[in-house]
């Protein structure tokens, strides 16, 4: 009994016939399939002389299908395509996914970015991809994974993870300190970074100063931002002093680009930041990197 395998034509020459009747055009299907046009012109010969009877009828500057072209080509285009689309899934399937995480810009910028070095370093077969933004996004619909969200324990979802708690205190360049901090009213000699961002008073100085018993005290100036990473950098370049959120900006103290104002830390009762995950049973990358966030968290010394 005859293989009928062995009668099949050659498939690259079935996909250089199906491209040439889809295009109606021998060069528009060397484009397609990155050929030259005399490599595709040979695929349909070869499938020509295979079959033993003309696919086409090649006219001047054009081109049409014979009786048996269109034949087969009713016949092979459907299945080149089913055969196209379940070799993408399998491709799909056996490709890593990238980690996506969401959190503010601010967090991302002086958080998260200053430590995925380190993540990459130990798991460089993870991708991931960050999508910073201000406004609470959804993450099944945005495809999200992972999120870092600032928010009180009462409004965070089941199952997310206590990060870090917030607390405020003055920071500024080491030579702005040294006069800004070296009395409690000498603050006010200075320009005050603020965040202008509505819904969060108590990330503003006036909250801070009413607190420290400056309720009613004016500063020198005040000099205003839209986003807190810029607050952040404009007191590391010394323009001023900024409020600074103890969890984020706790390596710049370290290193020496920022100063603490001592004995001058405020609480922020009931607000934290918490990991977040888009699904109880994550895949296994995205577990990997949220078991990854959390140590961070508590290698910092800012975990729960």
């Amino acid at each position: 009994m005859q293989n009928e395998l062995l009668s099949l034509p050659p498939l690259d020459a079935l996909r250089g016939f199906v491209a040439v009747a889809r295009r109606m055009s021998i060069t528009l299907a060397a484009q397609d399939l990155c050929l030259t046009q005399s490599a595709v012109s040979r695929q349909v010969q070869a499938l020509e002389e295979h079959l033993g009877t003309p696919l086409l009828v090649r006219k001047h500057r054009a081109i049409a299908l014979t009786e048996a072209g269109r034949r087969l080509f009713d016949l092979a285009s459907p299945w080149l395509g089913r055969l196209a689309e379940y070799v993408d899934s399998l491709q799909e399937e056996g490709r890593v996914r990238p980690v996506t995480i969401t959190a503010s810009i601010g967090v991302t910028s002086l958080w998260l970015l200053p430590r995925l070095g380190s993540f990459q370093a130990a798991h460089p077969h993870i991708d991931v991809r960050v999508a910073a933004n201000n406004r609470i996004v959804d993450m099944a619909q945005e495809g999200i994974d992972v999120a870092i969200r600032y928010s009180r324990a009462s409004r965070v979802p089941m199952g997310a993870v206590r990060l870090f708690g917030e607390a405020l205190v003055p920071v500024a360049s080491k030579a702005v300190a040294a006069k800004a901090f070296k009395t409690p009213s000498a603050l006010l000699q200075q320009v005050l970074l603020e965040l202008d961002e509505g819904g969060v008073p108590w990330l503003h100085w006036s909250d801070w100063l009413s607190a420290k018993g400056f309720a009613h005290a004016k500063p020198k100036a005040y000099l205003h931002f839209n986003q807190y990473d810029q607050v952040i950098q404009a007191a590391i370049e010394g323009h001023g002093v900024a409020l600074g959120r103890l969890a984020l900006v706790q390596p710049m103290l370290m290193d020496g680009r920022l100063v603490a104002q001592r004995n001058a830390q405020v609480g922020v009762d009931d607000l934290a930041y918490w990991l977040v995950q888009a699904t109880e049973a994550p895949r296994e990358e995205v577990k990997v990197f949220s078991e990854w966030i959390v140590r961070e968290a508590q290698r910092s010394g800012q975990g729960a």
